[in-house]
């Protein structure tokens, strides 16, 4: 990213039938949010002139052919229309099939973006995978597909909010199937792939903690053997390699404490351990980070919200801090390089 211009973020639609598009042009109106960073919406531009009539916006929406557009303005809704949509085959609120490739597409040009160097980062909205699936796609769900579209095999979710950092071991599996995971290899490759997002986010030096599993950390070994079997072994390998690690640290006080800044970022083992604690603290301000891509994505942290879709009740807060993370995330890469 040239330090003269400002940063490049692309937005995917996500999936039409849901809030991707009215939440997108609500955060588009913040004149704050035009302030942080050029945005150019991957999607549909007849759907996006329906969501600016829905949300009263009072910018113009613009079909662009990319940033360099002449056509391009900041202060407009900038569209690539690069998503065929048949509006008589879409339904708002009732995703299908043909919402689905929309929203698949409108990922695939936007992510070809951003590995081409034309855009800085990425910000993707909402999809229903359901949707997803019936149009063809081959992938669990949005982060696979991301990683298979920039050329990796491993990744892990991660959640900021200005209060924690938090990555999570294990993901979107039952939580019999995601203590059977845990493997000290797994917790030091979770680590591994959180050091580039750590040093985006501005710590070239973090100081980092793992959960334990069990109350206590298992009280050596009275309410179970993972902390030393597993947990405790991975702590010390990437203590012996160099980083700042600690743990296994109670469940129970390891978000506090990295709350009160003693951590910059913990490593959850399942799901769960590692959304309670952020959703409290910031429910609608945590933003989704893919650890493990060769680029910046962020993402709202909530889904399609069939229920008030198309109603203009959808709030775009979620939104609004992913762009502001990925633009600093963007920005402390673009350093990285540079230096």
């Amino acid at each position: 990213m040239a330090s003269e211009r400002m940063p490049r973020l692309v937005l995917t639609m996500g999936d039409p039938s849901g809030i991707g598009p009215e939440i997108i042009v609500k955060a588009l109106c913040d004149p704050m949010v035009r302030k942080m960073a050029h945005c150019l919406i991957v999607g549909n531009a007849a759907i996006f002139q329906q969501a600016a009539k829905l949300v009263e916006a009072n910018l113009p929406v613009r079909s662009v052919s990319g940033f360099d557009d002449p056509a391009f303005d900041p202060d407009g809704l900038n569209v690539l229309d690069a998503v065929e949509l048949d509006l008589r085959r879409w339904t708002p609120q009732k995703p299908n099939e043909e919402s689905g490739r929309a929203a698949i597409r409108a990922i695939e040009v936007a992510t070809q973006l951003v590995l081409q160097g034309a855009a800085d980062a990425l910000v993707t909205a909402p999809i229903h995978k359901a949707a997803a699936h019936q149009a063809g796609l081959p992938f669990a769900g949005h982060t696979e597909f991301l990683a298979a579209l920039c050329g990796v095999t491993e990744t892990r979710l991660m959640l900021v909010c200005d209060e924690l950092r938090v990555i999570h071991v294990t993901g979107h599996m039952a939580l019999l199937y995601a203590l059977a995971a845990l493997t000290p290899e797994r917790i030091i490759k979770t680590v591994e792939l959180a050091l580039p997002v750590l040093s985006w986010l501005g710590f070239d030096h973090p100081r980092i903690a793992v959960a334990a599993l069990n109350p206590h950390a298992g009280e050596e070994g009275a309410f179970g053997d993972e902390e030393e079997r597993l947990l405790r072994p991975a702590v010390e390998r990437l203590r012996a390699s160099g980083l700042e690690v600690s743990g296994p640290v109670p469940a129970d006080s390891v978000f506090w404490q990295a709350w009160q800044g003693a951590f910059d970022l913990v490593v959850a083992l399942y799901h769960d351990q590692g959304h309670i604690p952020v959703k409290v603290l910031a429910f609608d301000r945590a933003v989704n980070v893919t650890a493990g891509l060769p680029i910046v994505r962020t993402s709202p942290d909530h889904g399609v919200a069939l229920d008030i879709a198309w109603q203009n009740r959808a709030r775009a807060t979620s939104l609004m801090a992913a762009i502001r993370w990925a633009v600093m995330m963007a920005k402390h890469r673009a350093l990285g390089r540079s230096g």
